[in-house]
């Protein structure tokens, strides 16, 4: 391995030949000066990986050296050594982004393993990276291969987000292949586990948590108990991309994170409307035919009930809200700034809900615009944007808002979405649906390796929308397209992130609860 070159300035550097002696012998090359100016004049001379600043010297003192070396050299790694521990030292250091600091006396192996942060630790987790993911890939094919039940598949999507946010970190390890081709696999598994049980989750009361369950098992006990609640809905939200986001909320809120199950098909008027009602769409339709009569592609539609089939629900769960509840659907940059002027409005309801909209915006324009499909090319950039906009969203801004209030918040999504990969060429006659990953209409056919196939809604708990209505949801990355113009539009929608089908970053969701720290 490449010696490292390291640079010391202490005004009693003689008195460190012990030390200098010892890095040396553990393959690190030093250079030693004894004044701020001499390790300016060495920095315009040569290269080095690591400076180790004494901050107490005679003429340029420590803070003043790191400030001129960073001038000249900004990526430079910086450890500064002081005799003093006083508070206000130290976070001056930290505030000029100092590396690491230490206090005299410092022994060898201090500055050791000091130097071993700053310039092995990308290797040692390297190291370290490959040969956790391997065991993980061993382990998550063993569960799959015994029988995975329904809690293995939430740990092993979770696992799988984990390992993808990690691995981001360390493309020179060559595992993304490997890791895509695990994904994928894991995915057909999990098509072929929801074929098998799906009806049984929605005829069963040993069923995990599913849309229809948010309301009753994260809203109705804190009402009840007298808490006001801030309940969030970011539509479109995957798991992975919540993990990105979760440290951000750590510094505000105590959070404890669940998990549950989309319904299908994984889209908006079916999963949504159902954490609001509490129905099924079956259900849903025998009570509000209206919502199931224009299109789907209209959102101010097909959840236009929202907030009054909430309320319904929270009273058969009896839950009583003498004021009641407030309600707001945020589209766009404007509104999300109007409900963050006049936040402190929300904080004596006993209720607020919220749907964000932002991530699921995105996902449909990026089919349509070129510059989004540049900005978002794969998962990586797609959690990139979504962290981006949060950190940056009036989203937050209430959220920091709320923090400051005894108010319980539930966050959650109504369901993921996935890039696709495969065209799957359907038939159907011309007044069956538009989606890509799901369809409803007469006569519709499509080889049942790509799509499940739903003879009666009834059975699914869908909307019945007519006579001789079937659906049909794909499966793994598969997207519909028909045979007329087939090649045109494969090639449009390949790689676009899209929803309403069956895979884990679908339908394995999070839902979160908080309070202030």
């Amino acid at each position: 391995m490449e010696r490292k070159r390291i640079l010391w300035a202490d005004d009693e550097i003689d008195m460190l030949k012990p030390h200098i002696l010892f890095l040396e012998e553990r393959g690190y090359d030093v250079t030693a000066v004894t004044s701020g100016e001499d390790a300016i004049a060495q920095i315009h001379r040569g290269s080095f990986d690591v400076v180790l600043l004494d901050e107490h010297m005679s003429g340029k003192d420590g803070i003043a050296t790191f400030t001129d070396i960073k001038a000249i050299r900004p990526g430079i790694s910086t450890v500064m050594i002081t005799k003093s521990e006083e508070e206000g030292l130290m976070e001056e250091a930290i505030g000029q982004r100092i590396d690491d600091f230490l206090t005299k006396p410092v022994n060898p192996s201090q500055i050791l393993l000091a130097l071993k942060k700053l310039t092995e630790s990308s290797q040692i987790n390297r190291d370290r990276i490959a040969k956790e993911y391997l065991s993980q890939f061993n382990r998550v094919s063993s569960i799959i291969a015994a029988g995975a039940n329904w809690q293995d598949w939430i740990d092993i999507h979770y696992k799988l987000c984990e390992w993808d946010i990690e691995l981001e970190k360390f493309p020179d390890l060559g595992l993304e292949d490997v890791f895509q081709d695990q994904k994928s696999q894991c995915n057909l598994e999990f098509c072929r586990y929801v074929e098998d049980n799906y009806i049984n989750w929605i005829n069963s009361d040993d069923e995990p948590t599913l849309s229809v369950d948010i309301a009753q098992k994260y809203l109705a006990t804190p009402l009840k108990q007298g808490k006001n609640v801030l309940f969030i809905v970011i539509d479109c939200l995957r798991m992975d991309q919540y993990l990105a986001i979760e440290p951000i909320l750590h510094e505000l809120y105590n959070v404890k994170r669940d998990y549950y199950f989309s319904i299908l098909p994984t889209s908006t008027p079916y999963s949504r409307n159902a954490i609001f009602s509490g129905f099924y769409p079956s259900e849903l339709e025998r009570q509000r035919p209206d919502l199931w009569k224009r299109g789907e592609d209209d959102e101010s539609s097909s959840n236009r009930f929202e907030h009054e089939l909430l309320d319904k629900q929270l009273e058969r769960l009896g839950v009583s809200l003498p004021s009641g509840s407030k309600y707001v659907k945020i589209l766009d940059m404007e509104e999300a700034d109007s409900v963050d002027r006049k936040v402190a409005s929300y904080f004596n309801q006993p209720l607020v809900s919220m749907v964000f909209n932002f991530v699921d915006i995105l996902v449909h324009s990026r089919s349509n615009s070129d510059v989004i499909k540049e900005m978002v090319r794969n998962e990586a950039s797609y959690r990139a944007v979504t962290t981006s906009w949060f950190e940056h969203s009036s989203l937050l801004n209430i959220l920091r808002s709320f923090s400051k209030q005894d108010i319980h918040i539930v966050l959650t999504t109504d369901h993921g979405s996935l890039r696709v990969q495969r065209g799957a060429k359907v038939i159907s006659d011309k007044d069956a649906s538009t989606n890509l990953r799901y369809k409803h209409g007469r006569n519709l056919k499509c080889d049942p390796k790509h799509a499940m196939f739903v003879r009666d809604p009834q059975d699914f708990k869908l909307p019945r929308r007519g006579i001789n209505i079937n659906y049909i949801i794909a499966k793994d990355d598969y997207y519909f397209v028909y045979p007329t113009n087939y090649n045109k539009y494969v090639n449009l929608y390949k790689n676009s992130f899209q929803h309403g089908g069956i895979s884990m970053d679908e339908m394995i969701l999070p839902v979160v609860t908080m309070d202030p720290k």
